[in-house]
Parts: structure tokens; sequence; C-alpha cells
């Protein structure tokens, strides 16, 4: 397949992946058209570049019938040159819910995969994106949420962020490639789902065309300026001697700067599934200080003390064996009084 040979969907494909292919190369593909179309234009610069390429399919196992989609995937695969691995997961839907548990177990299978200096290729398109950043919006969760996707993390990259999805279905057909139309996707009990099938097109019909673009617009708006306040607010927490962090040095601080301080601080002592909620209420032991008590968080509990946040992970809920036993040993840190 020379690029002389290559349709405008396709090409235009093969340059994305062009941009970040600076070594050998490891494409997640689940068989739709956007992995598919991502995996087809490795396989044609992987050539062209002499780099390794291979493939890896995550079969979550959450429908009928999943192993055989992933060998025929496989199978597909082969067909364009690209040696591939079906790799078996298993999902543990907790209280994060079922979507964020396939990803987190599809990301660690990924991570696990990868060899030494292999990129792993992800095939999320601008549509993906403008989702993200409108379930951001509609949780609240602040600017890292609005954020979205990362072009390039932490051995992942995502090629096609600057792409639409109707692109990957054109190269696709292009190509003669017959992708797989995974049923979860249109399913409404998920968020994304909802968003792709029902929001986003309306946004479209009264706003007018171009919303998807102007959402990951502002993804990448927002990742630059939640990137340097990343960068401050740890700089600013290595401005804090020991575990603890100052209530008047925090008191000093704009905002959006403490706020992220609090976060990573709480983070790296237990705190997980922090709401915009949770967070204000820990503020508040800094900004409007008035002898409060320990505040009980998901899997953290902060408190102030001597002019001091302490943060500590949560104790496990009592059993009913030793549930007194296990409270009285825990030691407790009191808050110190309306002046500390």
């Amino acid at each position: 397949m020379a690029r002389r040979e290559l349709g405008p969907a396709t090409l235009a494909v093969v340059q994305a992946v062009e941009a970040v292919a600076t070594g050998p190369l490891l494409v997640a593909c689940s068989g739709g058209a956007d992995s598919l179309a991502l995996a087809a234009a490795t396989a044609f610069v992987g050539r062209r570049r002499s780099l390794p390429v291979r493939a890896v399919v995550v079969d979550h196992g959450l429908q009928a019938g999943s192993d055989a989609v992933a060998a025929a995937v496989a199978d597909r695969l082969a067909g364009l040159e690209v040696p591939a691995a079906v790799v078996r997961v298993r999902v543990a839907a907790t209280g994060e819910g079922l979507e964020a548990a396939a990803r987190r177990a599809r990301y660690l299978a990924l991570a696990d995969a990868a060899g030494p200096g292999e990129l792993v290729l992800l095939g999320h398109t601008l549509d993906d994106q403008a989702e993200t950043v409108l379930l951001g919006l509609a949780r609240g969760s602040g600017t890292r949420s609005l954020a979205g996707m990362a072009p390039v993390r932490d051995g992942f990259a995502r090629p096609l962020l600057g792409i639409r999805a109707a692109t990957t279905r054109a190269a696709c057909a292009e190509l003669g490639l017959v992708a797989w139309d995974d049923p979860q996707n249109a399913e409404p009990r998920f968020a994304r789902a909802r968003a792709r099938h029902g929001v986003l097109p309306v946004l479209e019909a009264e706003l007018g065309p171009g919303v998807a673009e102007a959402l990951a617009r502002t993804a990448r708006l927002a990742r630059a300026d939640a990137d340097l306040l990343d960068e401050l607010a740890v700089a600013e927490r290595a401005s804090h001697p020991g575990e603890a962090l100052n209530a008047a040095r925090l008191a000093s601080l704009p905002e959006a700067l403490r706020h992220r301080v609090l976060r990573d601080w709480l983070a790296g002592h237990g705190g997980r599934d922090l709401s915009a909620s949770h967070l204000w209420a820990v503020a508040a032991l800094v900004t409007d200080w008035h002898g409060q008590g320990p505040l009980d968080l998901p899997g953290a509990r902060v408190a102030r003390a001597g002019g001091l946040l302490h943060c500590r992970p949560a104790a496990p809920a009592p059993t009913a064996e030793t549930g007194a036993a296990a409270s009285s040993d825990t030691p407790v840190v009191t808050g110190d009084g309306p002046a500390g």
C-alpha cells in the first residue's frame, strides 16, 4: 500500500500516526472502526519506517461470545500483517461503575503487555474527546476533567484526537475493512453512550455544527492551564516539610493552587473518589477555621491541629467481633482551637 494509493481518510490517519511513531508500536484494537483504522495506518507506518508493530485485543468478557469476537479481530489484524495477542481480563465492578472498571482493567492489561520502549497507541478520536469534556462539564469536576484525554502520557498515545470518527469509518471503507460495532456503545445505561447518541447530536442541531471541535479545543486549552497549575502545586507541596500541611501557608495561596495541593495531598494519603464538596470541606479547615472537628472522607480522615492539617487513611470498617477494640486502638488527632 503505497502512499499515493491511500484515500484521503486513510492518509489523514496515517499522518496522525506518523507524528508519534518514533519506535516500537503496540496498537490496542477492539475491532471498532477507530482502532481498526489506527491498526491499518500503524502497519503502513511500521513498514515504511521499519518499526516493529504488533497489537493487543483485550477481551473484557462482558458479553456472550466475546472470546469469538476477540479472536476474529486478531485474525483481521493478521490480514493487515499485524501480529496480535488476545488478552482476557476480569472486570470487577465496584462503586466506580462498570465503564470505569472495564477501562481500568484494560489499561492495566495494555501496560503489562507493552515491552520496553514500546508506545501503546489508543484509537480515541476527536468525538471521544468531545464526549469526555461534556461528561466532565456535567460532573462539575474542574479544569483537569475538562482537559480531557492527554495526547501522550505514561507510555500511551492517542494520535487520533484531532480526527473525527467519521474519518476513521471512511478510512475503513477505503481499505475494505469491516469494523465490529460493539452493541454496548449504544446502550443508554452508559453515560458516554447517552452523550454520544443523545446529547451531542442535539447540541449540534441546536447550536450549529462545530460543537465537537469546540469541546475538543476546550480540552486543549484547559489542559495547558491544568498542567501549569499541577506543576505549581507540586512545587508548593514540596515546600511543606513532613506529611502535614501548614494551614497559614495554604490560606495565602490562590484558591486554584490551594485546591490542587489539597487534592494531591489527600490522594497520597488514601483519599479516593473525592468530590468538589469534599475538597471544599477540607479547604474550609484552612479558610473558614472555627474549631471544626475531623472530617471523614472516602478513604481518609482529615483534622487540623497546631495550625497544621493532618491526614491519615480511613480506618477499616469494624467487624461485629472486633469493632470496639479496633476503634479504641485508633489514634485521634484533635482539632486546635479557633485561634490555631
